[in-house]
């Protein structure tokens, strides 16, 4: 048997669920990393004497070295290997934490955080593909889903560890701690992660067969499990030029569309929620609750998505998610005089911009062949982060422009709905049926 075959129609093992586990791990390193800046800010500042602007800056560094790793490295998986990538940009990520600790100034900080984010952003790309592969059709999109919510487990625990870190032992420690996380991420990888099972197929390097077997074992299937047979679908003469070409054109530039509008979203809603909602004339501690709020939600709103997507269509489901992200965006902030309303909307706001997120990371490995999995996925992410580097200076210029905001949120909230709209269509390769 095929063992693409074994692992799409067999039930999932344990050491699959393992796999699952660690990447959830890797990407609560990641939130804890992309925040990283957010929790020292203050101390930071002090000690360089920042500006707004200036931290402002130094806030995307990170942003900018994520798109950049998530279109430099997401490729190179496809032709070298996502285990060997997901290697490299965990070792960046620990050069780049490691190094962000002996800033002596701002613009010494700020490299080394777009070093760090080339690696975060290697490791999404590669890791959402991982996942995705050794996963189930039937549980495909659970197990994706587990893996997005460590994404805000990873920030939770850093804003709680950061508080008790920097008051003892100085905002340095916060990177310092993060490099030490990262190593053991490497570690478990080095030792316990096998090669993707589509790639060894693809690509077949030298004692892929044997890999396959070996992996078959390992999970539990027929021990006459192989690689199977090449076919003209998985070509190896896909070239990431193909993205834009050919039968993946229209798929490639919806999923852009589609990551760029809910990332927009995603990081308009984290990013301005606090200080809005005290233009809107709650409290300063009131906003910094209804922040808390779509945080808390956003825990449990990949879960959700996930567990829908075993009983309904992934596509369909993030559609549905999409939608209703919009409507509660225009709810919550017009709710605003009645803050425990207020607040329960921005727990539905978090839940479901947050399963939007899993959404994309769901939908986007099933959508295109082995040979451009990783890159699709890395130049998807990549087009998100521009998405979220756009939000705060847009929603910044506009709130400078006089915008109220309640049009803020209904305009964010126009925008996450042409995701929606740009989903339709779009045709799974991996698993789920159209």
């Amino acid at each position: 048997m095929d063992i693409r075959q074994a692992i799409d129609t067999t039930a999932m093992s344990k050491y699959q669920w393992y796999i699952v586990a660690l990447a959830t791990f890797l990407n609560a390193l990641d939130g804890y990393d992309v925040l990283a800046l957010a929790f020292t800010a203050n101390p930071v500042t002090e000690e360089f004497g920042l500006s707004g602007s200036q931290l402002g800056l130094l806030l995307s560094s990170g942003l900018i070295g994520m798109a950049l790793g998530s279109l430099a490295l997401g490729p190179l998986a496809d032709r070298l290997g996502r285990r060997r990538i997901l290697i490299l940009a965990l070792a960046i990520n620990f050069f780049g934490l490691a190094l962000s600790a002996t800033a002596g100034s701002a613009a010494q900080l700020g490299l080394w955080r777009v070093i760090t984010g080339i690696g975060i952003g290697g490791i999404l790309a590669t890791v959402t593909v991982i996942t995705s592969e050794y996963s189930n059709n039937r549980n495909r999109g659970m197990a994706v889903s587990i893996y997005s919510a460590g994404y805000g487990l990873g920030a939770t625990l850093g804003g709680l560890l950061a508080a008790q870190l920097i008051p003892t032992l100085g905002w340095r420690s916060v990177f310092i701690t993060g490099a030490a996380a990262t190593v053991l991420g490497l570690i478990l990888v080095l030792f316990t992660i096998p090669e993707s099972v589509d790639y060894l197929r693809i690509k077949r390097p030298a004692g892929a067969e044997e890999k396959a077997q070996k992996i078959a074992r390992r999970l539990g299937k027929d021990e006459n499990v192989g690689l199977g047979a090449i076919t003209a679908e998985n070509s190896t003469n896909t070239r990431l030029v193909d993205l834009l070409t050919g039968p993946y054109r229209s798929t490639t530039l919806k999923l852009w569309a589609a990551f760029f509008f809910i990332m927009f979203g995603f990081y308009f809603a984290n990013s301005w929620t606090p200080k809005l909602l005290v233009e809107t004339g709650m409290s300063q501690n009131q906003g910094i609750i209804g922040g808390l709020m779509l945080t808390l939600g956003g825990t449990f709103g990949s879960l959700i998505y996930g567990a829908l997507t075993t009983k309904f269509n992934a596509r369909h489901t993030l559609m549905v998610f999409t939608v209703l992200s919009a409507i509660t965006l225009v709810i919550f902030i017009t709710t605003t005089s009645i803050p425990a309303l207020a607040f329960g909307s921005g727990v539905l706001v978090g839940m479901l911009i947050n399963g939007c997120v899993a959404g994309l990371y769901t939908v986007t490995p099933a959508s295109y062949p082995s040979a451009l999995r990783t890159s699709g996925v890395g130049w998807g992410i990549g087009v998100g982060r521009f998405g979220a580097i756009f939000a705060p200076i847009t929603v910044g210029a506009l709130l400078d422009a006089g915008w109220s905001p309640l049009y803020l949120y209904a305009g964010v909230a126009v925008v996450v709905v042409l995701a929606a709209i740009a989903l339709i269509g779009i045709r799974p390769m991996l698993g789920e049926k159209a």
